[in-house]
């Protein structure tokens, strides 16, 4: 497995100075987060951009200037400069709004020294008209020196036609290439500190995702590209999420309003839980977000290699995991192992499996006719308990799948009945690992 081999683009600078809302600007999507408050990225993101019909790696970095002191901010530090080793071009930003400190002066040194393209770029300048004195920039000794917005988006295609024209000779064009199949995108959630990025690390075989301890170590919804067996995903690993009442911070809010759109965003949820606690109340939160967004789901239970396997039987765990799960006992669940790396690629299998059952389309003729025999041996219900007459039944989407009856009644069905048949369908059809709707229209 490796990532996606394309020329990096590297945003390097101290907190607060913008990199993350140019890093969005020039791949064309909101990724990052974007904070007032210093400190809000600390993984490296990274997302494809394609300028002129050239792709490449944008990579946004944890700012640099942190508290020296803090074990995790050492860490995010030093994840940026392993960053500058492996780019191709690098993107000094600074804020133009404010004097050069004497941090940036001495990273811009070691940076030149890399003996890469190299990019200065002020931010902030809101108005060209009124353009500051850039004169102390100019100091650096740098000739590729460009003045921007990424806010406002001023001066932004030029830079990007500077960065193509930087990219290696050899790197290759998109026409040359063909399209490239869009990657199946994988959202791995779940509560803090149940090693979602560890996951992502021993998949992708680097740690390009913060591992730390310290509950809620990911702010930011993180994308990272692999290819394996010729099939590319998007693994998106993401904040720790957890209701609003017990969260104080800011920043820590605006990442689990990300980690939630990334829900709705993926083709496929892959809901991480340790397998040494029963699942706990805001596990089944997650997993109820999971079912109401309609992507196919798959539950890993990650530090199996903590479990003393003579004593414990799998079958057993799957059970009690879905006496508290059983709203989405439809999931196909694995045993695995961050640490270890002990099934870790099974997630992507099954993320396959569950995205092409979630995409499956029944003839109607088919359907109706497993529908006649299926009702007649179970008669459908409503809410009100009452008989449900159903004349024939038609499938009007996929991903989930989804099912209107027309009958005699828009009431809602019996939720018991309605699990039922959900259950059989999958077993009918092969809908594994989706959750799937049933809508009742008058006819």
């Amino acid at each position: 497995m490796k990532i996606k081999n394309l020329p990096e683009v590297v945003i390097i600078g101290y907190p607060n100075v913008g990199k993350s809302t140019l890093f969005n600007r020039i791949i064309g999507q909101r990724k990052a987060l974007i904070h007032s408050l210093p400190g809000m990225t600390r993984d490296l993101i990274t997302g494809v951009a394609r300028v002129n019909n050239r792709e490449f790696l944008m990579v946004d970095t944890g700012g640099l200037a942190i508290d020296q002191a803090d074990q995790v901010s050492l860490r995010i530090i030093e994840k940026a400069r392993e960053a500058t080793h492996s780019a191709e071009i690098l993107v000094f930003m600074v804020d133009g709004k404010r004097a050069l400190s004497a941090g940036e002066k001495d990273l811009y040194l070691k940076l030149k020294k890399l003996n890469k393209p190299l990019l200065v770029v002020v931010n902030k300048i809101d108005n060209p008209e009124f353009e500051p004195d850039l004169s102390e920039y100019y100091r650096l000794g740098t000739s590729d020196l460009i003045s921007i917005s990424a806010e406002h988006k001023i001066n932004l295609e030029y830079l990007k036609e500077r960065i193509v024209q930087l990219l290696p000779a050899g790197s290759v064009r998109v026409e040359e290439a063909g399209m490239i199949a869009r990657p199946l995108k994988i959202a791995i959630v779940g509560r803090i500190n149940v090693g979602k990025s560890s996951l992502i690390n021993r998949l992708i075989g680097s740690e390009r995702l913060l591992v730390s301890e310290v509950p809620g170590t990911t702010r930011d919804s993180v994308d990272t590209l692999l290819t394996r067996n010729k099939k590319t995903y998007c693994l998106v690993d993401t904040a720790g999420i957890r209701k609003f009442g017990g969260v104080k911070d800011s920043r820590e809010k605006a990442s689990i309003i990300r980690a939630q759109r990334n829900i709705e965003e993926s083709d496929v949820i892959c809901l991480v839980l340790d397998v040494q606690e029963f699942p706990t109340r805001q596990d089944a939160h997650i997993a109820n977000l999971a079912l109401k967004s309609g992507k196919p789901l798959i539950i890993a239970l990650n530090k199996w290699d903590l479990v003393d396997r003579s004593k414990v039987n799998p079958l057993e765990v799957q059970r009690q995991v879905f006496s508290r799960l059983n709203f989405v006992d439809y999931a196909p669940l694995v045993f695995v192992s961050a640490l270890t790396g002990q099934r870790v690629v099974k997630i992507l299998d099954l993320a396959e499996e569950v995205y092409e059952a979630a995409s499956i389309k029944v003839d109607t003729s088919v359907l109706n006719r497993f529908w006649e025999k299926f009702s007649r041996k179970y008669l459908p219900k409503t809410k009100d308990g009452s008989l449900l007459k159903v004349k024939y039944i038609v499938q009007k989407g996929v991903r989930p799948p989804k099912f209107v009856l027309f009958g005699h009644s828009q009431a809602q069905l019996l939720p018991a009945y309605e699990k039922f048949i959900a259950d059989a369908f999958r077993q009918q059809f092969g809908f594994y690992g989706t959750p799937i709707r049933f809508i009742l229209r008058r006819s």
